[in-house]
């Protein structure tokens, strides 16, 4: 995985907004109406073409498919593997419950309200073991076609952790969750190094290490929930043993919802859990109002060596344009702390995180990174000086 070895990289946490027809295309697919398979296949195919050409323009260095080919960064699984043939889940967001109104908005949005997170109630199986070779050379041919005018330039793809899997989909089959957690990893494995094995930095989507506090795991303690992120994390570790830790990186998040967030557990009480994951680099939130002030952990605590942070620089629910000298400061917050090269600039979350659900408008999106494209070049002049 490439560092900020001469000036600060960018990057962002994964999906990025569809096109409208695929979209469409997307939520019958979801709704059970027939879809030509072939069509679907062939417009992924040129929606990651375009996503990471608008990528590319907007100054991004560290570049994906935009997760075009998946409903959700996690619920794609159900179309992937076997076993997930119960009753859907319900889910109750603990900081949401207090505020009702609030709640029927959130969850009745085109992209939640369409979600399909079947329980696990037989074996899990691989059943589509094509689907992320197919991911990979989408990305790999657009990657090809856009001009790289600098070393730096990089693709990364996106998959889900067993943990966040289990969040979404309940266990109605395996004796408990420790058991659940590694069936998921041993068959998420041929995923994660099907994606390694074509050249691609691995980026596993890790919120149940911070969203699952007040969702999954709400009604516990916070040692004990420290205990289940523990196991969570241990089984990620697992899944990745053949892949080297310089070709990951982990997204950590307290989840992409316009939601007042006032459950959510301090990245402090959890920071040494992740640390222990085998990823390189740490992609979290940082720049929202509710965990923006979270700069000064660093402060306090040692990053291990040979970690690098991704902080979000970037809100991804407001359709604010940051401004490039506030993104250079929040990079600049960092870089004192923890070192330049091990710095590189991000988004909060994604900005197409459910299929139709998008709180920022996609002409915003573009705007948006280009921002911090010119913010990291802003920081970069103050920290590599010549």
């Amino acid at each position: 995985m490439k560092r900020s070895t001469d000036r600060f990289l960018t990057t962002h946490t994964g999906s990025l907004p569809r096109p409208d027809d695929l979209i469409q295309m997307m939520f019958a697919k979801e709704s059970g109406v027939p879809v030509d398979s072939q069509a679907l296949q062939a417009r992924i195919r040129q929606a990651v073409a375009e996503v990471v050409a608008l990528q590319t323009k907007a100054g991004v260095d560290l570049v994906n498919d935009g997760e075009m080919s998946k409903p959700s960064y996690a619920t794609y699984i159900k179309d992937r593997l076997g076993g997930f043939g119960g009753t859907g889940n319900s889910f109750v967001y603990q900081d949401l419950a207090d505020f009702p109104v609030l709640e029927r908005k959130v969850f009745g949005d085109p992209g939640r309200s369409r979600r399909k997170t079947p329980a696990c109630n037989a074996p899990i199986t691989l059943v589509d073991g094509q689907a992320a070779h197919t991911d990979a050379d989408n990305l790999c041919a657009a990657f090809a076609q856009v001009p790289h005018e600098s070393a730096a330039q990089e693709m990364f793809m996106s998959a889900a952790s067993p943990g966040v899997v289990s969040l979404f989909f309940r266990n109605d089959h395996y004796k408990d969750h420790e058991t659940y957690l590694y069936a998921i990893a041993e068959v998420m494995r041929h995923e994660y190094e099907s994606v390694a094995k074509a050249g691609i930095v691995l980026q596993i989507d890790c919120p149940d290490l911070a969203m699952g506090r007040h969702i999954q795991y709400a009604d516990l303690p916070l040692p004990e929930f420290r205990k289940r992120a523990q196991m969570h994390v241990e089984a990620l570790n697992h899944a990745l043993a053949n892949i080297p830790a310089e070709q990951l990186r982990m997204h950590v998040c307290w989840g992409n919802y316009e939601g007042p967030h006032h459950c959510d557990v301090d990245f402090s009480a959890i920071i040494d859990i992740v640390f222990k994951a085998k990823p390189h680099a740490i992609s979290f939130e940082a720049a929202n109002p509710r965990h923006a002030h979270e700069w000064t952990l660093f402060e306090s605590v040692k990053l291990p060596e040979g970690k690098v942070l991704i902080p979000g620089v970037l809100e991804s629910k407001t359709n604010f344009i940051e401004h490039p000298e506030l993104i250079a400061q929040r990079i600049a917050r960092y870089a004192h702390l923890v070192g330049r090269e091990n710095v590189i600039a991000g988004s909060d979350c994604g900005y197409g995180t459910w299929v139709g659900q998008a709180a920022v408008d996609p002409d915003v999106v573009w705007a948006k990174l280009a921002a911090m494209a010119e913010g990291a070049r802003i920081a970069s002049k103050q920290f590599w000086k010549s």
